[in-house]
């Protein structure tokens, strides 16, 4: 479940630069150089090549041998035409480990930000920016940005050789790109807009889709099958016009250099035909012009490319930076102030614990009561009960003990056990492990010390093995199978003919959600930690399973701590110390015979349970 308490989910990331761009496409430097390189030979082979064609045609007039300058040409052609593909291998090798580069980045962020930020965040817009954002970093180098640093080359040496030829006619060339770069300097700022509008729909539709493959059984069971594909469809259709948006403005820069190569040799034919005819220049000279000017325009084609190219991939670098921007959950740490250590025989104390929102969202917290509808940001009145998850909240855990939490729902119980994970700090107060605030444990160290289990259980695709294994790397296959047993598991082993290589299924489908409970709890028994957290650990279970569940629990519990939520008092009855929540705040500690004297609630909940 969502907590309501997260940060607010930005809507505007960084702003991407040009630098910031380069800054990716040139974290390989050495292979950028070789491409460079590669590329600035390429354009002198083909600023060489017009040259010897003048000096062929000349020959020809002049009845002279030409085998030396077609060979000559014809090696220039060769050479030109390996560097280029040499270079285009070395681009797209390039393009690819630019993707990779980024994406491991995108995934080592992801999966170490803050708790709250995957409260406000959908699941698929965080995929859709690992996938397609950063396919659009590559299309920047595929795409002509840095052929465009050679084909400079290429065109500036094409101008200068043109204008030694014919002043009058490169006036003509010039003008005319001109136009055609004004137009496509104006179209790059809007297909960056657009594009980045496009990844956002690109996102919402991978979140749509996420969302309902992920509820698949629930939406066929509600009969909405068809509304949900309307709806899917519906952010397909968006995703499809935002896309169509860039099409329209791309079909217009595109053909801008087709259409300049034409008008230019059109006018340069016309213009340089009327000198051929008049004797001002001749024809050897004509064509070597022509053929520049072809040398010309293509690198001015590669470089309105490249134009779309960047701008599209900086409206996708504007949503990847956004991402890497956001602090990791131990970033500010340094920051925090952490309460001294005090001599303590207990495992976990409470002191005067409050925990508040810090951005309502439109979620709902851990205990299914705290929805804050709406989802509008707004400062946080201080004096606000609504806005208080936990007041106050004080109690111990006595080393070696079970403790109990119990209460309504919406008490604030699974916020007291992520708290104590550090999935969020607590607003005023401490929570110490051992006498030292937790705050100033690191976080794997404090989070090796617990064993965690979730409300919902929550099982990974994959085999049983890989599930066990998540948190005990190391351990045999020995030790899964006692964990399975100890949990009456054991017969899943035998249900399918690879064992403990068995696949689970997505979420677990393959499990049932007893199964999948104690599949959760079998895993955090065989970490083997001091401190076991138990969120409704038995909820999913029959009255049998349960029981042995229970048994299961005996024997691991000696010499560890167990801090357990439960609805039903029957599971918790025998514990040390049950402390009573209600809206937050601890009304009653005690064990089960003086909480039914003292706290009404207590006495309520065990009324309408039958234990008393």
């Amino acid at each position: 479940m969502s907590f309501p308490f997260a940060r607010p989910k930005k809507t505007d990331g960084p702003r991407a630069s040009f630098g910031r761009l380069l800054h990716y496409l040139f974290e390989n430097k050495p292979a950028m150089v070789v491409i460079i390189v590669l590329s600035v030979l390429g354009a002198g082979a083909s600023l060489a090549q017009p040259l010897l064609v003048n000096q062929v045609i000349t020959a020809v007039q002049g009845g002279r041998t030409l085998s030396t300058l077609v060979w000559l040409l014809v090696g220039l052609v060769i050479v030109a035409g390996l560097l280029n593909g040499v270079q285009h291998f070395l681009l797209q090798r390039a393009g690819e480990g630019v993707v990779l580069s980024t994406r491991r980045k995108l995934i080592a962020r992801i999966l170490n930000l803050p708790i709250s930020e995957f409260d406000t965040r959908r699941t698929g817009d965080l995929v859709s920016r690992v996938g397609s954002d950063t396919t659009l970093l590559r299309a920047v180098l595929t795409q002509g940005l840095i052929e465009s640093i050679g084909g400079s080359l290429t065109f500036i040496g094409a101008i200068v050789a043109m204008a030694v030829i014919d002043p009058v006619l490169l006036v003509i060339v010039v003008v005319i790109v001109l136009v055609a770069i004004v137009v496509v300097g104006g179209l790059s700022r809007r297909i960056r807009i657009a594009s980045k509008r496009a990844q956002e729909k690109v996102g919402d539709l991978t979140a749509a889709v996420e969302r309902g493959i992920g509820a698949v059984r629930t939406i066929r069971a509600a009969g909405a099958t068809e509304r949900e594909v309307r709806e899917v469809d519906g952010h397909a259709t968006e995703a499809y016009r935002r896309g169509l948006d860039i099409a329209k403005m791309s079909a217009f820069a595109v053909p801008v250099a087709s259409i300049v190569m034409q008008v230019a040799f059109i006018a340069v034919l016309g213009v340089g035909g009327a000198q051929v005819a008049a004797g001002t220049i001749t024809i050897a000279t004509l064509i070597t012009f022509i053929l520049l000017l072809f040398m010309m325009i293509m690198p001015l084609g590669q470089a309105m490319g490249a134009a779309v190219a960047v701008a599209q991939a900086l409206g996708a670098l504007g949503r990847i930076e956004e991402i890497l921007h956001l602090p990791t959950e131990d970033q500010d740490d340094l920051a925090v102030r952490v309460a001294a250590a005090v001599p303590s025989d207990d495992a976990i104390t409470f002191e005067h614990v409050s925990f508040r929102y810090t951005a309502p969202a439109q979620a709902s917290g851990p205990d299914g009561a705290t929805d804050r509808p709406g989802g509008t940001d707004r400062p946080v009145d201080a004096t606000a009960v609504d806005d208080v998850v936990l007041h106050d909240v004080s109690f111990r855990v006595p080393r070696g003990s079970r403790v109990a939490l119990v209460g309504p729902s919406g008490a604030g119980k699974s916020t007291t056990l992520a708290l104590i994970e550090r999935f969020y700090d607590p607003t005023d107060g401490v929570i110490r492990l051992g006498g030292v605030d937790v705050r100033g444990l690191d976080r794997a160290d404090l989070r090796a010390q617990i064993g965690y289990v979730e409300q919902d259980a929550p099982v990974l695709a994959g085999t049983i093995r890989a599930n066990l294994l998540l948190g005990s790397p190391d351990a045999t296959e020995q030790d899964c199978v006692r964990v399975l047993e100890a949990v009456n598991l054991g017969e899943v082993l035998h249900r399918d003919p690879r064992g403990l290589d068995a696949q689970v299924g997505e979420d677990g489908v393959m499990l049932s959600g007893g199964e999948r409970q104690r599949l959760a709890i079998a895993r955090a028994l065989l970490a083997a930690p001091p401190i076991l957290l138990l969120d409704e650990s038995t909820s999913s279970l029959d009255g049998v399973n349960e029981q042995k569940m229970r048994l299961a629990i005996d024997a691991v519990a000696e010499d560890r701590t167990l801090l357990v939520i439960a609805h039903r008092l029957s599971t918790v009855v025998d514990s040390d110390v049950i402390v009573v929540l209600e809206h937050g705040r601890v009304v009653g500690v005690g064990t089960h015979s003086e909480l039914v004297e003292s706290t009404p609630l207590y006495r309520d909940l065990a009324k309408h349970q039958l234990l008393v």
